[in-house]
């Protein structure tokens, strides 16, 4: 009989996208063929975040003032490449407008390769890229669309630069009568950029703190966050779903998508209110009715997780600071330019919780039962950030321990989970951060941009090789 070849023999769905990964990518070089698309995702954080630190130094004509030493440079780079937010320089005072641009393109680069990279990380992974997939609805009877990797990476390019351009016209618009038709251009375009992205960086030293009685400002920032922190195959689809569900066959959304919006809807319907009440005789005290609710809204978008700020964070309740810290570890929603848990997953740990409250043994969603594998890794990957913020806020406890900074240790924790969670915000603390306290808030931003994802890629490649027998079980006492 004879041995079948190579090309030809039968493999896992996921081992047969890896043989489409090297025959497509590898070429003759054994190297390539090494390097799983989990290192390549970080490889090029790593390598961006790196020519970022070299052009912050080295290009000429982007200082106002002297050039960035070493530490501010890697910690501004790794801030715009991960679409953080967080400066310990004033971007508006110390960068010129080619030191914007070449922020901006930090910024783009970070977030449009976060959504391009997905699409190919899930097609690597051996997941059919539909909008319909069985990897996302969990219902093997229908299938939607199927879109070609290149077809689906220029969908993203196209997709971002659309809503971009959107956000910067209104801007441009809003903003046209008091700053001049010509003036108001650049801010538009990079501030439009800057909210999709989640990155949070502005051309104004105070973010938006001087914008905070233009509703329609806050409004149009705020949609362009929530649009930017919901996910592409979820926007997609829903697109799709109102547009061409005859022609496509689109008959409803898929889990994923149900669970990302009716998340994003809950995280910003419910702390709306909560921001209010906390907040209407604090640091909303001057506003108008309007103004305040306004004013409320954004501050329950922002922190998921876009950095933009229209109040002081060091003067404002622990309420509201407590608050914002929930929400900035929940984040964004997954293939989303935001970081944080993500949506689906803090939803599963609610649905998982809601079912055992019931008594049931499987967690329902939409009628649908959600498989045990995906519940442990939503599990798995909220104990890691957890345990990840707890050390990175011990590590800042540690650096920026003072006499004088006793009592202020809720500003450390905030900071710490707003790097992690690429979030941007500060109870004004960066720009004081030491040396180690900077090194410490760069390594948090990076795992916080990297992690999720790559720890995903590293639980389903793991399925591959694990070993066909098990250890006999016995119980442990919980609770």
């Amino acid at each position: 009989m004879r041995k079948p070849a190579p090309s030809r023999r039968l493999l896992p769905a996921r081992g047969v996208a890896m043989a489409r990964w090297d025959a497509s990518f590898s070429g003759n070089s054994n190297l390539w063929r090494n390097v799983s698309p989990p290192q390549l995702f970080v490889g090029s954080f790593l390598l961006l975040i790196v020519l970022g630190t070299l052009g912050l130094m080295w290009l000429p004509g982007l200082h106002v003032g002297p050039t960035l030493t070493w530490t501010d440079a890697l910690f501004t780079s790794t801030s715009a490449v991960c679409v953080t937010g967080l400066v310990v320089v004033d971007t508006a005072k110390h960068f010129t407008f080619a030191g914007q641009l070449f922020l901006l393109l930090l910024v783009q680069l970070g977030g449009l390769g976060m959504l391009a990279f997905t699409s190919l990380l899930i097609q690597v992974l051996g997941f059919r890229m539909s909008l319909r997939t069985e990897s996302l609805s969990h219902d093997k009877r229908t299938t939607g669309p199927r879109v070609d990797i290149k077809r689906l990476t220029l969908d993203v390019i196209i997709f971002t630069f659309l809503i971009e351009a959107a956000g910067a016209v209104v801007l441009w618009v809003l903003w046209a009568p008091s700053m001049g038709s010509g003036d108001a251009i650049w801010p538009a375009i990079f501030h439009s950029i800057s909210a999709f992205c989640n990155a949070g960086f502005s051309t104004n030293s105070d973010s938006l703190m001087g914008l905070k009685e233009s509703g329609m400002t806050l409004g149009v920032i705020g949609a362009l966050i929530i649009a930017g922190g919901i996910g592409f195959v979820a926007m997609e689809e829903t697109a799709l779903h109102f547009t061409r569900r005859k022609r496509v066959g689109l008959h409803r959304l898929s889990i994923h998508t149900r669970l990302v919006l009716v998340t994003t809807f809950v995280l910003i319907i419910v702390p709306w209110p909560m921001f209010a009440f906390f907040e209407w005789h604090g640091e909303l005290k001057a506003l108008s009715m309007a103004d305040k609710i306004a004013n409320a809204f954004f501050l329950s978008t922002t922190p998921r997780t876009a950095g933009f700020n229209t109040i002081d964070y060091s003067l404002a309740s622990d309420s509201t600071n407590f608050l914002t810290m929930i929400l900035m570890t929940i984040g964004g929603s997954p293939g989303s330019t935001a970081g944080g848990l993500k949506t689906t997953t803090f939803a599963l740990i609610v649905l998982l919780a809601w079912s055992r409250l019931r008594g049931t043994e499987t967690t329902v969603f939409a009628n649908r039962s959600i498989p045990d594998d995906t519940i442990q890794r939503a599990i798995g990957m909220s104990v890691i950030a957890f345990a990840v913020m707890a050390v990175g806020v011990f590590a800042l406890a540690i650096t920026e321990y003072a006499p004088e900074s006793r009592g202020n240790f809720l500003a450390r924790m905030f900071e710490a989970v707003s790097a992690f969670n690429t979030v941007g915000l500060s109870m004004s603390l960066t720009p004081t951060l030491s040396m180690p306290g900077r090194c410490v808030t760069i390594g948090l931003m990076f795992l916080g941009r990297v992690g999720p994802l790559t720890l995903a890629a590293a639980l389903i490649f793991s399925r591959r090789r694990r070993a066909h027998f098990r250890y006999a079980y016995e119980d442990v006492v919980v609770g």
